[in-house]
């Protein structure tokens, strides 16, 4: 009976590991990393009562309260996101890169040339 547990967990994981990589709307990456999180839960729990441990129980609460401040967390990051450049698209997002050194850059390389 574990194996079908475990399948499913696998294919959770895999469809995942998919919307992760192919997907470019940030909710649907956040959506794939909670797939992927509740697919580890799951084996966690299959392997648990398969062994006769209760331990992983209590694991997987704290996962569960851990997704939990992730929801909270991407919620406020897409309002955030969503204001700043009125989209959600992942391809436009560079808040973390520094323009004004890139166009430095290019201008100084630029004057050498």
């Amino acid at each position: 009976m574990i194996e079908k547990y475990l399948i499913l967990a696998i294919l959770l994981f895999s469809i995942g590991i998919v919307g992760v990589l192919s997907r470019r709307n940030i909710i649907i990456i956040y959506m794939s990393i909670e797939l992927m999180l509740n697919a580890v839960n799951l084996a966690l729990l299959a392997v648990a009562s398969y062994v006769g441990s209760e331990d992983a129980h209590v694991i997987s609460l704290m996962i569960i309260a851990l997704a939990a401040a992730e929801a909270a967390l991407f919620m406020a990051l897409f309002v955030t996101l969503y204001r700043h450049k009125r989209s959600l698209d992942t391809s436009i997002f560079d808040l973390l890169g520094d323009k004004k050194a890139t166009q430095r850059s290019t201008v100084q390389g630029n004057t050498n040339a």
